[in-house]
């Protein structure tokens, strides 16, 4: 259910003035699934990736780079919506590898490298149930599902 560490507290992420436990499983594609992203290309992909997570302060937890898609569990930080770290990743990965890979560009001359959409699914440490007992535990009076407890 939860995520404790060695020392039996909770593996929480910190930022100023936020503690969090964020985590998205994200999948994208080659337009046309294209099966390019193999050798120099596959390892200049990953790297850019790291560098934009890391410019983020985006975790990666686990990661693949397969001939066509890219796969990523990250922890995010609350102030970054899921749709701006996946346009930054998909944007600097795509920019970069078409100017640096010629034979990228002529593959993808229409500039874009990724296909237009992308998958993406947050991954819960705790269930829905598991919130709803604890609030429900709370103290004192409570209005159906919003209670004031104190």
């Amino acid at each position: 259910m939860l995520k404790y560490n060695l020392s039996g507290a909770m593996d929480m992420r910190k930022g100023s003035h936020v503690q969090y436990d964020i985590e998205y499983h994200i999948v994208w594609t080659t337009k046309y699934r294209y099966k390019v992203l193999v050798g120099k290309i596959a390892e200049r992909a990953r790297e850019l990736i790291r560098q934009s997570c890391n410019s983020m302060e985006v975790t990666i937890i686990k990661g693949s780079v397969g001939r066509e898609h890219i796969h990523l569990l990250v922890s995010c930080p609350p102030n970054i919506s899921i749709s701006k770290l996946v346009q930054q990743l998909k944007g600097r990965t795509s920019r970069v590898l078409l100017m640096e890979y010629k034979e990228l560009k002529k593959r993808y001359w229409g500039q874009h490298l990724w296909s237009t959409g992308y998958f993406c699914r947050s991954v819960g440490t705790v269930t829905q149930e598991i919130i709803k007992e604890y609030i429900e535990n709370q103290q004192n009076e409570y209005d159906e599902n919003f209670k004031i407890i104190g």
